[in-house]
């Protein structure tokens, strides 16, 4: 007898696997079910959030056997927060993950069957990111920055995010005391009122400079004197201070325009032993650590003689 699957209703599921964004992935009736903070090995009791002709989407409501790589998440904000979406998997685990998903995509999708070797890990997950993006809102008459709760733009408030450099817990607690004691407007995406949208930040893991980026709908900061002393103040490394102009009505979070306010357009960093200059809109990878250990990798599969031209293509 086929089941007649409803919203809201509540099964027991096994987890057989993942799908590409980490959730779970079962079957009821033969129907695929891809669950919400349920890990591939586990037993669950999940309840239906939505059903379509090929597929139903739901959360883990309650754990029935645990994957023997579930953790509890170091975070506090992980059950709320849309930027890290596997931190009840443990970092093996993880690893394992991003394995198979590319296995997955080389032989399932791109239907090309070769050897996928292990992933590489860091000595140390945390702290790693040299680019941070926060949205800018606000909440009785205060300023609130951190991250999107999963598949919404309601901010979840956070003044310390676990995989960021830990520099920019001081820039953005600078940046919340300078909108609220001036009043500066932030930014309000459904009237298109307001100032402040975003703040950027980007960080050289080896120069130590500082580039700050406010993303503004206007072309004027107001009180940009008394920011820019609280920011030499209290942010070692602090280089630049970007005003980027996005003044469209956009889930885009950076304009095309961009107004030095303080210091140079530039930041610098190295990977091995080249450097680069990073302006407010330069693409960069997140993790230098592993984006040195990436090369390397490469360089050692080319096999190369040192007669050879080397062009690194960006490939997204």
């Amino acid at each position: 007898m086929t089941v007649k699957i409803k919203k809201d209703d509540i099964y027991e599921i096994d987890i057989h696997g993942y799908a590409h964004e980490g959730q779970g992935v079962g079957k009821i009736d033969g129907l695929t079910v891809f669950v919400e903070g349920a890990l591939k090995g586990e037993k669950v009791l999940a309840k239906i959030d939505k059903v379509s002709k090929n597929y139903a989407i739901a959360h883990s409501e309650k754990i029935l056997e645990p994957s023997q790589y579930r953790i509890k998440p170091k975070c506090p904000y992980a059950d709320r927060c849309g930027g890290c979406m596997l931190q009840h998997l443990s970092y093996m685990g993880q690893l394992e993950f991003k394995t198979q998903k590319v296995k997955d995509s080389l032989e399932r999708i791109g239907k090309i069957n070769t050897t996928v070797l292990d992933t590489i890990g860091m000595d140390d997950p945390w702290h790693y990111r040299n680019k941070v993006q926060y949205p800018v809102g606000e909440d009785k008459g205060q300023a609130v920055l951190g991250f999107y709760e999963k598949r919404s733009h309601k901010i979840v408030p956070s003044d310390k995010c676990l995989i960021q450099h830990g520099i920019n817990e001081k820039i953005s607690r600078a940046i919340k005391q300078w909108i609220d004691k001036f009043r500066i407007p932030v930014y309000n995406e459904i009237t298109h009122e307001g100032l402040i949208r975003h703040l950027v930040t980007k960080i050289g893991f080896k120069t130590r400079e500082v580039m700050i980026v406010l993303v503004a709908n206007g072309r004027k900061l107001p009180h940009v004197q008394e920011l820019i002393k609280e920011l030499r103040e209290n942010v070692s490394g602090f280089k630049s201070l970007i005003l980027n102009i996005n003044e469209k009505k956009t889930n885009v979070i950076m304009g095309t325009e961009n107004i030095t306010l303080y210091g140079s357009p530039y930041i610098y960093d190295y990977i091995g032993d080249i450097k680069f200059g990073l302006s407010a809109l330069s693409f960069f990878q997140v993790n230098p650590i592993q984006v040195e250990i990436l090369y390397n990798k490469a360089l050692d599969f080319a096999r190369l003689t040192g007669n050879e031209t080397v062009i690194d293509v960006y490939c997204g």
